[in-house]
């Protein structure tokens, strides 16, 4: 694999990445509520998460999710409903700078495994992988150093991303006291992740 081919792979996984979708609403309302302390936890779930879903579409289970309606659909459902329940959860925190209606903190073993649930709960997760790892494949050199490389690669973007994120966000709490504007930030982020939750049950397999 030729340093271009790298460089190309990297540059659009950081693009994709930067995007804000369900990880990255979840990232921002945990940091928002619980300030810096959840940035690593929820930086390793979601490269976690990422992880689960790049070697499940390396085992062949994207592959099998876009020859199976059926599977694809029950994986589907799983995945939109954690986020419709996350979305109404943090709707109904109303006016409390939290991720979740809680008094207590949230354990970083509780945000981890949020952020995995969402990030590897999502059949598009599966089947982008398939899609996009394909398109850099040089297939005259030896598959399997390329996909550590790449997995590697994107793994540590995906880290950083939702590392960033949740520190911007913990910094932006401290200036963040207004209930009435919490409740507004809450109410947003909690309806974002039910219409992300509701979109993904509009996901068909790839062609």
């Amino acid at each position: 694999m030729d340093l271009e081919t790298w460089a190309a792979f990297a540059a659009a996984s950081a693009v994709l990445l930067v995007i804000p979708g369900p990880t990255v609403l979840l990232v921002v309302s945990y940091a928002l509520g619980q300030g810096w302390r959840s940035a690593m936890p929820m930086a390793i779930g979601v490269a976690l998460g990422d992880f689960a879903a790049m070697t499940a579409s390396m085992a062949g289970v994207g592959a099998l999710l876009l020859a199976s309606a059926e599977l694809f659909t029950a994986l589907k459902w799983i995945g939109a409903a954690y986020l419709i329940y996350l979305g109404i959860k943090l709707f109904r925190a109303g006016g409390r700078l939290e991720a979740e209606p809680r008094t207590a903190p949230a354990s970083a073993r509780r945000m981890l495994g949020h952020a995995f649930l969402v990030t590897a709960l999502n059949p598009k997760s599966l089947t982008f992988f398939v899609a996009f790892l394909p398109q850099f494949i040089d297939h005259g050199a030896p598959l399997l150093p390329q996909m550590a490389l790449f997995c590697a690669t994107f793994l540590v973007l995906a880290f950083a991303n939702a590392f960033g994120y949740a520190l911007a966000a913990a910094r932006a709490r401290g200036h963040v006291g207004n209930p009435g504007l919490i409740k507004v930030v809450n109410r947003t982020g909690g309806s974002l992740l039910v219409g992300a939750g509701l979109l993904a049950l509009t996901a068909r397999p790839s062609p």
